[in-house]
């Protein structure tokens, strides 16, 4: 049981920091820090999205609209924080 947990644990860590990786590179789009003719980070921001689309288009749908900000990333991480929590206080000792 306490493989799963920790096997969990990383898997809510490798996504959280996809999530920041594809926020970050948003941003820099969105800044025009780099341009859209970047073939590579073109193709990493758009392989993130199609992994998280899924996952964040019912939180969208839930949340209010908010204009350009999008805080279904946010909530996503406050989600699998909480279930990490969850899973770590039921962790036999």
């Amino acid at each position: 049981m306490n493989a799963l947990i920790d096997i969990f644990s990383m898997a809510v860590n490798a996504v959280n920091m996809l999530l920041i990786v594809w926020f970050v590179i948003g941003l820099l789009f969105a800044f025009n820090v780099i341009n859209h003719r970047n073939e590579f980070l073109v193709q990493v921001y758009r392989s993130i999205s199609s992994l998280f689309e899924p996952v964040l288009r019912p939180i969208r749908r839930l949340l209010p609209d908010t204009g350009a900000i999008d805080f279904s990333p946010m909530v996503l991480v406050f989600i699998l924080m909480a279930l990490e929590r969850i899973l770590e206080s039921a962790r036999p000792y």
